[in-house]
């Protein structure tokens, strides 16, 4: 039987998404695909709140997070760590013989501006990743509260990750003075996975001009080179081009303060349910994100089990727990396309199905 996806990635794709993606194939080196190119920089520069170009590569998120790691990083790199995501970076970090150091917090946990200030006070550093939404675990940092640390430290170019924020909240890239802001295809986009999206500040392109060993396939310069004329450095995934373009559409159709909006309202409501069943909240509070939640399997309840008759019985998917959270929590996704209506159906699943376990 066919099943939706609610796990935090990838999600569930629309039809017209789809669809759009069937349209006849075009040359990455034509007139064509340069105006399709240059037809979407407008809406993606207004949902980076970004005056910089935004390049498309064809490669998962963390094609680029290392790629920038590459391009910018010349003395050391200090990885903020609070989950399995932001833990992986430091990880990459040191498999591409780059000098690293982590900033460690429990997962869960926020990445302290405090903490960050002091480490970046010692002068070690040149660069800093940050993971806004650390989906493993349900936990946002305070990103306007860590950039306005950084900007305390203008030799050290920021890399962030808002894979699963971006286009579910407004993260004002320029105002916030993020050199490096990255998000993937798979997630709050509601496109098919194996697009990046990326935007790059002047200053984070200067530093790259200056480091050796960038490689070619996600080298900055050879993005900036290739996007002055309406292309990209390598043959790009045209299909799913052409699907978000037409997400940009559906956007600008709905307007983006409704859409931030309502991934909020959907995300309390999931939140509401799960508390009034007597879950707990797994990230600190004040800190879950706006497009999961990870909830602690305070009821212990078989999550395996669970997962598979809401599979068979009601056709949906949720996450039983990512890493070492693996059936100590569980994750629902609330993002991309999702309504209030899909939503209750969902927690109306659910509720069947922990009363067959013989959970209330």
């Amino acid at each position: 039987m066919s099943y939706k996806l609610f796990i935090p990635g990838p999600i569930a794709v629309s039809d017209k998404t789809l669809r759009a993606m069937a349209q006849p194939m075009i040359g990455h080196r034509s007139t064509d695909f340069v105006a399709l190119y240059q037809s979407m920089q407008p809406d993606l520069q207004a949902l980076f709140f970004t005056k910089d170009p935004v390049y498309l590569s064809t490669s998962s998120a963390w094609g680029v997070m290392e790629g920038s790691l590459r391009n910018v990083v010349k003395k050391k790199v200090l990885c903020c760590m609070n989950g399995a995501f932001s833990d992986k970076w430091l990880d990459v970090a040191q498999r591409c013989g780059l000098a690293a150091s982590g900033l460690k917090f429990e997962w869960g946990q926020p990445v302290d501006p405090a903490a960050l200030r002091a480490e970046l006070a010692t002068g070690q550093y040149d660069a800093v990743t940050l993971i806004h939404n650390e989906t493993s675990c349900g936990c946002m940092s305070d990103l306007p509260a860590l950039m306005a640390v950084l900007r305390d430290f203008p030799e050290v170019i920021s890399i962030v990750d808002t894979i699963s924020s971006f286009s579910a909240l407004p993260i004002k890239k320029d105002e916030l003075g993020i050199d490096v802001m990255i998000t993937g295809s798979q997630k709050a986009l509601a496109l098919p996975p194996g697009l990046s999206i990326f935007s790059v500040s002047k200053r984070a392109l200067e530093r790259a001009a200056t480091v050796t060993g960038r490689g070619y396939y996600f080298d900055f310069l050879e993005f900036q080179k290739n996007h002055e004329s309406g292309m990209t450095p390598s043959t790009p995934v045209i299909p799913l081009i052409y699907a978000l373009k037409s997400k940009l559409e559906d956007i600008k159709a709905e307007g983006a303060e409704v859409r931030y909006a309502r991934h909020a309202r959907l995300n309390q409501t999931v939140r509401a349910w799960a508390v009034a069943k007597g879950f707990k909240l797994f990230p600190k509070e004040g800190y879950g994100s706006v497009t999961l939640n990870c909830f602690a399997n305070t009821l212990k309840v078989d999550l395996v089990a669970l997962n598979k008759s809401l599979k068979s019985k009601h056709g949906f998917v949720i996450d039983g727990g990512y890493g070492k959270l693996k059936g100590l929590a569980f994750r629902i996704s609330n993002m991309g396309d999702e309504t209030d209506g899909t939503i209750a159906a969902l927690l109306t699943a659910l509720d069947a199905v922990l009363a067959e376990l013989g959970t209330k």
